[in-house]
């Protein structure tokens, strides 16, 4: 007996330790997960790549807490959620990177300029209470930012690194997982999602661009060689005015409803300023407004003010031509789209700078004929035709 005895012992013993080894751990979600300051949240979500979650508390007037949890590539890593207001992935996007220095926690603002610059940088967004923890092998960055009470979903972008070097944040892993750490954030029905681009700002941003680098960054060019080189030729005269009317008060027009677009853009992105951008915007309808209304007050060629006219009404154009063109990069810069957009506009622009170049080069050409001929004729006391 005292042998079965110790032989049934020795059994349960064994399936009980067989039981802890088949028996998984219980897996820890957002649900299941507390912290320190027993701070608590409307809405978790585990976030599909890097074993991360976020939790957070949307109210109406556009104050949004919210806590974001992950483990760091390595120990002596970071982690960073952001917030991106101008597109889907990490280019514009308002981060906070939480890493430790001497010891401690830290989290700091940044703004993703480009795939190789992070400049520690004060968002544009207004953000507060923001703080940092570590423990069981997961950091952790609480933050409240203040977003636009109109916006209802905001795209989210998510990261892991393995490396802090002197304070900065070295490049994470460029792995599936880390390409994929992106999403949309509805505020309002307290879901996350993959990013699908549907946004409406996003659509009208895309408006905005399109119709501005059309109007200022194309039609006005193509309306100012129309303008210097084709009255050159006495035949095209006066085809050539209308024609550069024309293709001028299109770009206008066109403009016109691209700056409406940003405008609009603009009052309800509070927390987004793009000042260079926005005030050539402002300077360029100002110019171009003011260069429309000016063709009523054209005088005729033989008046004596046409000379002045002339002056101004070059002047002006010029500087709409410069600062339009100036203004397509900088929106280029912002959208930040594919590279081959901004490939095809600078071919674009390069093949009227090669037109303009041939053409002035003929009408020298024919400009100096016409001197050369005039000074060659002989003079015989009578008016020649």
């Amino acid at each position: 007996m005292p042998a079965l005895h110790l032989r049934l012992v020795g059994l349960l013993l064994g399936f009980s330790v067989a039981g802890l080894i088949v028996l998984p751990a219980e897996a820890q979600t957002c649900a299941t997960q507390k912290f320190s300051n027993n701070k608590l949240f409307q809405h978790c979500s585990d976030l599909p790549t890097l074993s991360s979650s976020l939790h957070w508390t949307h109210d109406a007037d556009g104050s949004l807490s919210i806590a974001f949890v992950a483990p760091p590539a390595k120990s002596e890593g970071w982690i960073s959620w952001a917030i991106n207001p101008t597109g889907s992935g990490m280019v514009g996007a308002q981060s906070l990177i939480a890493f430790k220095q001497t010891g401690s926690m830290t989290v700091r603002p940044y703004r993703l300029k480009d795939y190789q610059s992070v400049e520690q940088k004060n968002l544009t967004l207004e953000v507060s209470d923001m703080s940092a923890e570590s423990s069981g092998g997961q950091m952790m960055i609480f933050a409240t930012f203040r977003l636009p009470a109109i916006w209802t979903t905001v795209n989210q972008v998510w990261q892991v690194g393995s490396t802090v070097t002197d304070g900065r944040p070295v490049i994470h892993d460029t792995q599936a997982p880390n390409l994929n750490a992106k999403g949309t954030l509805d505020l309002v029905g307290g879901q996350t999602g993959a990013n699908t681009g549907g946004d409406s700002r996003i659509r009208k941003r895309n408006i905005h661009g399109i119709l501005n680098a059309v109007s200022w960054g194309i039609l006005f060019p193509v309306g100012a060689i129309l303008a210097r080189y084709l009255r050159t030729f006495e035949s095209a005269d006066p085809a050539w005015f209308y024609l550069h009317a024309g293709c001028q008060s299109s770009a206008y027009a066109i403009g016109v409803a691209g700056w409406a677009t940003g405008l609009q853009l603009g009052s309800k992105s509070k927390g987004i300023q793009y000042t260079t951008h926005r005030n050539i915007g402002i300077a360029l309808f100002s110019l171009a407004t003011v260069q429309i209304f000016a063709l009523f007050l054209r005088p005729k060629k033989e008046h004596k003010f046409r000379f002045y006219w002339n002056i101004y009404h070059h002047g002006v154009g010029y500087a709409i031509l410069i600062l339009g063109i100036l203004n397509v990069f900088k929106g280029l810069d912002i959208l930040d789209p594919a590279k081959k957009w901004k490939s095809a506009y600078i071919i674009v622009i390069a093949i009227l700078g090669g037109i303009a170049l041939f053409l002035e080069l003929i009408t020298w050409a024919v400009v100096l004929k016409r001197k050369s001929g005039k000074s060659t004729t002989p003079y015989n006391g009578q008016q020649t035709t």
